[in-house]
Parts: C-alpha cells; sequence; structure tokens
C-alpha cells in the first residue's frame, strides 16, 4: 500500500506532485465516496477494485471539468489562431495519474486514497491503456498533446477513436499470438460523447459536372460522432482537448432492404459503415494498401475539416456578425500539422470543400490550402510510404481522385516551366506513379500541398533534404524544416520516475518541469560524492521493483545488482534486434568457454511488437525466446546473464522498465531511424546509451558530448559506401570467428533441437537479404559492449556519466519541440498564461460567456 507523507514531506511541500493540504484530502474523500454511492448505490464492502478505479477517475474528472469548460469559453472569446494536429495515432496510456500531475493533486489524492484504506497503485493498475498507436508516431502524439497545453496553445488533437487498439501480445512456445484490446470493455471515464456535433461523410458516388462546377452525388453515408477527452496543461488550468471519430450508420442505412423484407441483411450491413473506427492497422513503418484503412483516412479528415470550418465560421464573441463567410483569414486563424501522410487525403478534401461548396475560384483555394496544410515526415523506409492505387481512389472517392489529377497537372506544367524537356524529373516528381498500377504517392501529394514540410531530428531532415525528396527541396529549399522529436517530462520523469524527480527538484528547484532546459544545472553536482551516491541510490530502488515485477511475471529470478541492458520498440529489421541477440549467444559462449572469469552480470530485457503479418520480424521473437530458454536454465550460466522477452510492450509498461535501465540499445543502422522518442526517456531517466549515429542519438551525443555514449558502428556516409561497394555477408561471417560461432548455433538447432531448421529464414535473411546489415556492425557492437561492461564495474565513473546525460537532456522536452512548431511554421506565439482556476472568479467581460463547453 502507498505511504502515507510524512510531516517533513509534507511541509516540504514538493509542488511537481501538488500540495497536500487537508481541505483537499478532505474533498476528495467526499468526491470519492459520493461517485462510489453513485456507482454501487449499496454497501461499499461489496466495491470491486475496479469500482474504486473508478470512484476515483470520476472524482479527479470533476477537477477536469471545470478547467475544461473554463478553457473553451476563454478560446471562444479571445479567438485566438487554432492548432490542429491530425493523426491516424494517439497512443495515449493511461489517464489518471497523468492527471493528477498535472492538475496538481498527486499528493493529496495518494493521502485521500490511503486514508480510505486503499491502495493508489493497485487502483492505477486497473485502468487500461488507451492504445490508439503502434509505437512512436502515436505516442509522439501524445507527448504533443501534453506540451500543446502546458504551453497555454489553442489547439486540438484530432483522430479516430478504435474500439480495438494496438493488438495485445501473448508470447506461447516463444512465439508472438495475438489479441484484441478490448480497451472500452469497462467503458471509459475520461471521455465524453458528444452526438450533437455528429457530421455526415460520403463515400463511393459519382461526379456531375456542370455550369455551377462540380457536384458529388449518389454517395454512401457514414456518420462520425465525437468524442472528446480532456488534456490538461501542467499546473496552469489550461485543459485543451483531443476529439476522436466513431463511425455510425445512419438510421436510413440500407433501407431499401428493408422494404424487400431482408431486416436481418440490412442491420449487417450497418455494421460494415461502423467497421471504419473498428480497429487500429497494427502496422509500423510499412504500408498496406487497403480499402478500409482508406476509408478511415479519408473518415477523419472530411469529418475533421467540417468540424473546423464549422467552429472558423462561428460568430466571435462580442462581434455582431453572425458567421464569417470570407474565408481570406482562415490560415490565419486555422493552422492544420499533418502528422506523417496519413491524414495527406485532408488537402483534396479543403480543396472540394473550397472549389465546390463554398465557390472559391481555384488559385485563391490553393492558396489558401498551401497556407494551412504543414506536414511532418517519419520517416525515410521505401516500404512505409504511402501509394494508393488510383483504381481504390476512384471507387472510393471519384471527386478527390478528380482533384488530385487537376493539383498535379499544374504542379507538372510549372516544373515543365522551370525545367524544359527533362522528362526524367517530371516523372520523379508526379504525383501520380506510372507504370503498371497507377498510384498516387502520397507525401508528395503532402508537399505540394503544405507550405511547410519538417523530419524528426536533423540528420533525417537533411536525408529528406538531399535523398528522399531531393527535386522537391531544391525547388522550394525554404519549405523544408528540421523539427527534433522531444517527450513530455510531465510523464515520462514526474510519472514514472518520481525519487529522481524529486531528487532534481531539491538539487535545482521545481521549475525544469516546465522549462527542461534547467537540467543544465546538475552539471555543477557531477562531482557532488552525496548527489552521486543519491542518484544510483534512486536507480537501484527502481531496480529493486521491477526486478520483483519480473520474477513474479516471468517467474525468473533476477538480479537487481546485474546491469539491466534494456532494448525495447517496435521489432523491426532495422532496429536490429537480431544484432543484439548475436551478442547474447556471444556472450552466453563467452561464459560457457571460461567459467571463473570476471564477467559483469547483467540482465537483458527486450520487447516489443510485431506487426502481424511480418514474418521475419514474428521469427526474431521465437529466435530471442528460444535462446533465452537456453541461457536462462543453463546451470553454468547461473545469475550472470539472464534474458528476458518482455511481453505486450506498451506504454504502462514502458513507465515501469524506463526508469530502471542501465543501458539503453539504440542500434539501428545508420540512416533509417527518423528519430526515435525511446532514446530520450532513457536519456531523462538515467540510463547510458549504446547506439548507432542514426536519428535522435547524433543530437544526444551532440548535447552530452560523444565521449558520454556508447557510439559504435557505421556512419551514414559507410553505409552508402558499402551500397556501393556490395554488402557481402559471408565475408564477416568467414573473418569473425565468434560471430561464425553464434550464427551456427542458430543454424544447428541448437536453440531448437526438436526443429534443427527453425531459423533457417533468418540465417537465409542475414546472409543474402540483409538490407541493415547485421555482420557489418557486430565487431563494432560487441567491442563497445565491452567498454559498457568495464565502466560499469566503476559505479561511480557511471554514474557521474548518467548525471552528464541527464544534464544534458534539456533539449529533447517536447515543450521545446513544440514552440518550434509554434514558431516557425504555425506562426502563434506559447501563452504562459494562467487561466483562473473554477473556484476563482473571472471578470465582469468574461463573465458574459454563455454556459457550457464551446466545441
Amino acid at each position: 500500500m502507498s505511504r502515507p507523507l510524512s510531516d517533513q514531506e509534507r511541509r516540504k511541500q514538493i509542488s511537481i506532485r501538488g500540495i497536500v493540504g487537508a481541505e483537499n484530502v478532505a474533498e476528495l474523500k467526499r468526491g470519492f465516496n459520493r461517485h462510489l454511492h453513485f456507482t454501487l448505490v449499496k454497501d461499499r464492502n461489496v466495491a470491486t477494485p475496479r469500482d474504486y478505479y473508478f470512484a476515483l477517475a470520476h472524482t479527479v474528472r470533476d477537477h477536469l471539468v471545470g478547467r475544461w469548460i473554463r478553457t473553451q469559453q476563454y478560446y471562444y472569446e479571445k479567438d485566438p489562431k487554432r492548432i490542429y494536429y491530425l493523426s491516424l495515432e494517439f497512443y495515449m496510456g493511461r489517464t489518471l495519474q497523468n492527471t493528477m500531475i498535472n492538475l496538481g493533486l498527486q499528493n493529496a489524492c495518494d493521502e485521500a486514497v490511503y486514508q480510505l484504506g486503499l491502495d493508489m497503485e493497485e487502483l492505477e493498475e486497473i485502468e487500461e491503456d488507451a492504445g490508439l498507436g503502434n509505437g512512436g508516431l502515436g505516442r509522439l502524439a501524445a507527448c504533443f498533446l501534453d506540451s500543446m497545453a502546458t504551453l497555454g496553445l489553442a489547439a486540438y488533437g484530432y483522430g479516430i477513436r478504435y474500439e480495438y487498439g494496438i493488438f495485445n501480445q501473448k508470447i506461447r512456445d516463444g512465439w508472438q499470438v495475438e489479441e484484441a484490446d478490448d480497451w472500452l470493455r469497462h467503458g471509459n471515464p475520461w471521455e465524453k460523447a458528444r452526438p450533437e456535433y455528429m457530421l455526415p461523410v460520403h463515400f463511393y458516388g459519382r461526379v456531375e459536372h456542370s455550369d455551377t462546377g462540380a457536384k458529388w452525388i449518389d454517395t454512401q453515408v457514414v456518420l462520425a460522432l465525437p468524442y472528446d477527452t480532456p488534456v490538461p496543461g501542467y499546473m496552469n488550468n489550461t485543459v485543451n482537448t483531443m476529439r476522436l471519430w466513431s463511425a455510425r450508420a445512419p438510421n436510413d442505412f440500407n433501407l431499401r432492404d428493408f422494404n424487400v423484407g431482408d431486416y436481418i441483411q440490412a442491420v449487417l450491413d450497418r455494421n460494415l459503415a461502423e467497421n471504419i473506427s473498428r480497429v487500429l492497422y497494427p502496422n509500423d513503418n510499412f504500408f498496406e494498401g487497403k480499402e478500409l484503412r482508406l476509408k478511415q483516412e479519408y473518415f477523419v479528415v472530411a469529418a475533421t475539416l467540417q468540424d473546423i470550418i464549422r467552429r472558423f465560421k462561428a460568430s466571435k464573441f462580442g462581434s455582431t456578425d453572425t458567421v464569417r463567410t470570407v474565408f481570406d483569414s482562415f490560415p490565419d486563424q486555422v493552422a492544420i500539422q499533418l502528422n506523417d501522410t496519413h491524414p495527406a487525403m485532408a488537402i483534396p478534401e479543403l480543396m472540394r470543400i473550397f472549389v465546390d461548396i463554398e465557390k472559391l475560384p481555384w488559385d485563391k483555394a490553393w492558396d489558401l490550402t498551401k497556407r494551412t496544410f504543414a506536414y511532418t515526415n517519419h520517416t525515410v523506409l521505401p516500404e512505409a510510404l504511402e501509394r494508393w492505387p488510383v483504381d481504390l481512389v476512384e471507387k472510393l472517392l471519384p471527386r478527390h481522385l478528380q482533384i488530385i489529377y487537376e493539383i498535379n497537372q499544374r504542379h507538372l506544367d510549372h516544373i515543365a516551366s522551370l525545367f524544359p524537356d527533362d522528362m526524367e524529373r517530371l516523372r520523379r516528381m508526379s504525383l501520380i506513379e506510372e507504370g503498371g498500377n497507377k498510384r498516387i504517392n502520397m507525401a508528395h501529394l503532402c508537399i505540394v500541398g503544405s507550405h511547410a514540410v519538417n523530419g524528426v531530428a536533423k540528420i533525417h531532415s537533411e536525408i529528406v533534404k538531399t535523398q528522399v525528396f531531393e527535386d522537391f527541396a531544391e525547388l522550394e529549399p525554404e519549405k523544408f524544416q528540421n523539427k527534433t522529436n522531444g517527450i513530455t517530462p510531465r510523464r515520462w520523469l514526474l510519472l514514472c520516475n518520481p525519487g529522481l524527480a524529486e531528487l532534481i527538484a531539491e538539487k535545482i528547484g521545481e521549475d525544469y518541469v516546465r522549462d527542461l532546459s534547467q537540467l543544465t544545472k546538475l552539471h555543477e553536482f557531477v562531482d557532488d560524492d552525496l548527489f552521486i551516491r543519491e542518484v544510483a541510490k534512486v536507480k537501484q530502488e527502481n531496480k529493486v521493483k521491477f526486478a520483483l515485477y519480473l520474477e513474479k511475471e516471468y517467474k525468473v529470478k533476477i538480479n537487481p545488482s546485474s546491469m539491466f541492458d534494456v532494448h525495447v520498440k517496435r521489432i523491426h529489421e532495422y532496429k536490429r534486434q537480431l544484432m543484439n541477440c548475436l551478442h547474447i549467444i556471444t556472450m552466453y559462449n563467452r561464459i560457457r568457454k571460461d567459467p571463473a572469469k570476471l564477467f559483469v552480470p547483467r540482465t537483458v530485457i527486450i520487447g516489443g511488437k510485431a506487426a502481424p503479418g511480418y514474418h521475419m520480424a514474428k521469427m526474431i521473437i521465437k529466435l530471442i525466446n528460444a535462446v533465452a530458454q537456453v541461457v536462462n536454465n543453463d546451470p553454468m550460466v547461473g545469475s550472470k546473464l539472464k534474458v528476458i522477452f518482455l511481453e505486450n510492450y506498451r506504454v504502462s509498461l514502458a513507465e515501469k522498465v524506463i526508469p530502471a535501465t542501465d543501458l539503453s540499445e539504440q542500434i539501428s543502422t545508420a540512416g533509417t531511424e527518423a528519430s526515435g522518442t525511446g532514446n530520450m526517456k532513457f536519456m531523462l531517466n538515467g540510463a547510458l546509451t549504446i547506439g548507432t549515429m542514426d536519428g535522435a542519438n547524433v543530437e544526444m551525443a551532440e548535447e552530452a558530448g560523444e565521449e558520454n555514449l556508447f557510439i559504435f558502428g557505421m556512419r551514414v556516409e559507410d553505409v552508402t559506401e558499402l551500397d556501393k561497394k556490395g554488402y557481402d555477408a559471408q565475408l564477416y561471417y568467414d573473418r569473425l570467428p565468434e560471430l561464425k560461432q553464434a550464427v551456427d548455433q542458430i543454424k544447428s538447432g541448437f536453440f531448437s533441437p526438436n526443429e534443427p531448421n527453425l531459423f533457417d529464414d533468418v540465417i537465409n535473411m542475414l546472409f543474402h537479404h540483409d538490407r541493415f546489415k547485421v555482420f557489418a556492425d557486430y565487431e563494432a557492437y560487441v567491442k563497445c559492449q565491452e567498454k559498457v561492461s568495464e565502466l560499469y564495474l566503476n559505479s561511480k565513473a557511471w554514474t557521474k556519466m548518467v548525471i552528464r546525460n541527464i544534464a544534458a537532456a534539456g533539449k529533447f522536452s517536447s515543450d521545446r519541440t513544440i514552440k518550434e512548431y509554434a514558431r516557425d511554421i504555425w506562426h502563434v506565439e506559447p501563452s504562459d498564461l494562467k487561466i483562473p482556476p473554477p473556484n476563482e472568479p473571472r471578470d465582469a467581460a468574461q463573465d458574459k460567456t454563455p454556459n457550457g463547453t464551446a466545441a
């Protein structure tokens, strides 16, 4: 059970987790009992832990609602420029603790729950993760929402309310098995349905042209029902909105089937419409050209743009105009950020609204559209870039295909005027890829239809400019920018690592939570013996706690003083979990060869999900588990080496493992990881990084000094050179005896004695189809790991390096990232204004606003 705060702690009132006061605690207890009574209307003794969770969630939500209403009323009055973040994924995780922290209620809630005889950690564990994302892209969107609210921006997240989020991963006999994530089965206390803002979305049909313009007719209609979730900023009373759309069939859907007596078929057909928001596609860095996916992408942008235009037209408070009827100021009032190409159909959709419905001339509409949209690119992997078949778009969205063709024609005319007779350039830059099945290149559509294009780390943005979209960057260099990703320190330090957060607050004050650059002040304490011991103690406490969790979940005895070597992220060949696996086998062979030799004990923890259709990723999971089975049960190895594959890695599990990590594995092939954000979370929580010069690792090394990371392997230019020369895996296999031994063991069935040929596909890939060159970096990786072990033996030197890393982590706050987006792309200024809380009066002018939340 969570312990109550001591008098000394109460007096300290560390405000990063909220102030404890008798009144606060009493009020929370009253709210809790009230909600519990409403839920049960009977004896509290029959309440289940879930009843207690819901009572607490509703109590905390009560503190949100007044602030939420006030924030929306404030936006309604002041009419600031609105920021719309469009994303097909929002990987939010759990909401309860994050809300308590951002409202400053964490300590008071801990005390109230303790006084009620309950265990806060147990209640928090009951909440389902909102897993509406695959990995980095969706989690980044969640961090950005937190930062936009904390910075006082009038921002909205728009996406889909998937009934089933990212699948639950079970490991059975070492294999990944997917189970549906029915995250809504017990209800969701954090959302509010808004049926009064339900909107129609059209599909199929045909286009009719007349003197008055184009008309899209005979369409099938699906309704988009919005669900709003409050997004609180940190201690500033601002509460923004994430609006997620759920698909509903209209009542007259297929009514003609009723008339011929097929009632059952009519009802079944309703489900086809509602399937649009049923499930998240579990693909990360892979494009799957399915009709349902395109429907999802158009569904979210069509509903969102109607909502944006309704809000834009609504009268400004205090104005005599009833609506804005002129769109000249649209880009001054509206900024839309496309989170990758998934919401790219927003560009032709806004053009359709402007040209077909609002009757604006094409050139005017196109100018407004370009000034409104900005596009973030998240990947350079060719298999991840969206290219939709023209015939599918023509069937599903016939008017949009005509608009895309028109955009393309004007775009190509412009290129031809600048580069006459350069047919090859026209082919490369076209929105339509010819040859075989014609496809629409969605990244090209986003670039042409936006005023800003950004990558998500310096090295990635450079690759985007000089390689992936070189022609476009040459044409409009000013359009291309870099916005290095960041993470929210509220969730990724205060929430998941309170011991470290409070230790830092004691040293440098509490303001760093809002301004993470203040962490540089910790450089003063790098040689402070007491601080070094305290940092090491916090890490050790986190490791002991996580070791107990692992023992309970995996029945493997973990040595908490061993090095926790952690590699958690989506399973993909480019992230090179295979290289880690080869290193594990090499360590295992070294221990067996010389058991008496000093060996730094390691617990290697690997976790992540493989896309259900990604055969090689699933084979990698099976191989890691097969190796773990052998290593963990070899008495000669004992506690020197343990291997755990974390089942069902997700946000709430990340919050447990990251604070306990000693070594963070960021070992993608240089030039393949756009940025990464896991690397930043580990750095902030006091783990050291072993990694290649890829993604944000490059900037982490810049900030902390390369000597404070374990950098190894090929750089981007080395990979390019090797590609020119031709990569031959056999050369490395023949030259490196330890690599040969590890590969031979996998090949011979040493780790799969019942099925000696089980891993033939993996071996074949490594020798003949390895785009990510695992063998080429193996030797450098193993040598670098030896340096890691050597430093780990010197606890003081290790912890000093940890402190230098934490002190250099300030750049990687999503607050900094969002400030850059705001100033360079959206042209708005963050606000440090604190809206008065609901229990304080507003001034007279504000009292004129209508009641209820603005939408």
